[in-house]
């Protein structure tokens, strides 16, 4: 049984995946706490070949945490995050987590994200500050504190080893497992007039295009010459008495 086309095939779905994963990743290389999403494919041996054939699996998807460049703002309400940690939002759907630290204030002194969903402390409720308090400033363990006096603490939380991170929203991912808040600041901090960026690589993701095109055009090429040695050997044989 001829088997470089299924294997052919399984290639194309493979580098369709991928394509996609790309194209998505470049739309949102400016998108404010972005998580590039990344695609690991496995090779599987088919247990009904009479010979040991590798195909290309489907392809399984994951959000890449590593950090994006941090940019000055110098608005007091912006932060980002120095290390692994998220901040946490409150949405339609459930608690969130993200990257994206800009910060508005309503007029009942609610910071909430520029979707005015709102910001969480470290026990998951909201946070507020007076809003004819003046000006705040956040320590780097995510002490909030205007005119001297503590008003309140950005949460922060970890992803815990080896979660499955899913997308929610542009910004926000949600773990399987339960994040955990952070207690020691040492590695993890607060950076106060920062925002963080996409982590998307453009460079990398340019040239992981060009590779894609190239594997399918392989893949199609060899899909043209599978058939062609296909139909000969089929008109070959209905010739032959």
């Amino acid at each position: 049984m001829q088997t470089s086309l299924p294997v052919a095939l399984s290639g194309q779905l493979a580098t369709e995946k991928r394509l996609d994963t790309i194209a998505n990743n470049l739309a949102n290389l400016r998108t404010v706490g972005f998580r590039a999403e990344e695609v690991k494919f496995e090779s599987y041996l088919s247990r009904t070949a009479p010979e040991s054939v590798a195909f290309t699996s489907g392809g399984e998807r994951y959000l890449s945490t590593r950090m994006g460049e941090m940019t000055q703002t110098g608005n007091k309400l912006d932060m980002a995050v120095n290390g692994e940690a998220f901040f946490a939002i409150q949405t339609p759907k459930g608690t969130v987590y993200t990257r994206d630290g800009r910060m508005q204030m309503k007029t009942t002194g609610e910071l909430v994200t520029v979707n005015g969903e709102p910001f969480l402390d470290v026990g998951g409720a909201p946070l507020l500050i007076d809003p004819s308090g003046g000006p705040i400033s956040i320590a780097h363990d995510g002490m909030i504190t205007q005119k001297n006096v503590q008003v309140g603490a950005v949460g922060l939380f970890k992803m815990p080893v080896g979660a499955n991170l899913q997308r929610a929203g542009t910004s926000g991912v949600v773990p399987d497992r339960a994040a955990q808040p952070i207690v020691d600041f040492e590695n993890t901090s607060v950076v106060q007039g920062y925002v963080e960026g996409s982590n998307v690589n453009p460079i990398l993701e340019m040239t992981r295009l060009i590779e894609v095109q190239r594997a399918f055009e392989q893949a199609a090429n060899l899909i043209q010459t599978s058939e062609t040695s296909l139909n000969t050997a089929v008109t070959q044989l209905g010739t032959t008495k």
